[in-house]
């Protein structure tokens, strides 16, 4: 029972740190899988709409731990020129849950004959909220925090950058650009809880082996303030673009507990019906108390629109 107490404190101190003064937003071993929900530039870079979900229950095994949950769904309009999509999400950390729904537009400019450049914009809502029953609070009767549901609703937005071609792409995008306090008592305005801005950066390549194999290597970086910069390393095989296998690592620190590798599947059903799915083992302290993060997608892609004559991004689904 003691080391229990010890864990569930262990957790909620590093949600409250995280949500102060770090990294907000959830993170993905198969962010090449969730590169909409990433950087609202991406609607509409393919010639047909995307839908997807993605589940992710990270560190299992830990009391309260983290569970994402997003679905997506976007694609191309006005003869691939522009792009529209949007998406919903739910994440869960112990007694706190943020959700929100976004809205995205992007614009397509043909650079050269294989080269790309959208520019994306992302608007909506968030509400985080706080079950203030599940808190063993050192003071009664503190100011910041009561029993009970406690919520509050914000406005955030986004934007972000994609220079692609047939077989590569170069990512940018910086949500929670309003930075607006996360204020639960109107008389209470002396928090420091806020939408931390973030800034995301990831590239890939697909060099083809042969007419049936192709070896994708990619990278992501993430940064917030004041923690140092994160990155995710990712290599998947491909085969006849309808089965890969993978394995990333994640770079991590004593703060933020994410140094992990990971190992990925995927398959595309009729070149429809997507599956895919990724492991991570922990490889910071925080391995002794947890089992691991799974993460699942499932994506279905809607009937081919004509293609564009600058091309598509490369297929990374």
């Amino acid at each position: 029972m003691k080391m229990k107490k010890h864990i569930l404190l262990l957790g909620f101190m590093m949600v409250m740190t995280s949500w102060v003064t770090a990294q907000q937003l959830p993170q993905f071993t198969q962010y090449l899988l969730n590169d909409f929900a990433i950087n609202p530039a991406i609607a509409g870079t393919k010639p047909y709409f995307l839908a997807r979900t993605n589940h992710r229950y990270q560190w299992t095994g830990l009391t309260d731990a983290p569970r994402t949950f997003v679905f997506s769904l976007h694609g191309p309009i006005v003869q691939q020129k522009m792009g529209l999509g949007g998406y919903v999400f739910t994440d869960i950390v112990g007694p706190t849950r943020r959700t929100g729904i976004q809205l995205s537009y992007a614009y397509h400019l043909k650079i050269t004959e294989k080269m790309n450049l959208s520019f994306g914009v992302t608007g909506g809502v968030l509400q985080f909220t706080v079950d203030g029953d599940k808190l063993n609070l050192e003071e009664e009767g503190d100011i910041a925090v009561s029993g009970g549901i406690m919520s509050v609703t914000t406005p955030d937005a986004g934007a972000g950058l994609y220079l692609y071609g047939d077989n590569y792409f170069v990512s940018f995008s910086a949500p929670q650009l309003l930075g607006n306090k996360v204020q639960f008592f109107d008389g209470y305005t002396n928090t420091l809880s806020k939408l931390s801005n973030h800034f995301f950066a990831s590239a890939g390549y697909t060099f083809r082996i042969n007419d049936e194999f192709s070896v994708q290597p990619s990278a992501q970086a993430k940064y917030v303030d004041p923690l140092p910069v994160q990155v995710d390393v990712t290599a998947r095989g491909i085969y006849q673009d309808q089965v890969w296998l993978g394995a990333s690592y994640r770079t991590g620190d004593e703060i933020t507990n994410a140094e992990s590798v990971g190992f990925l599947f995927g398959y595309t059903f009729q070149k429809n019906l997507m599956l895919g799915y990724s492991y991570d083992l922990s490889l910071s302290n925080i391995r002794k108390f947890n089992d691991g993060s799974h993460e699942l997608m499932l994506g279905f892609r809607f009937k081919n629109r004509k293609k564009a004559k600058g091309g598509d991004a490369p297929s990374i689904d």
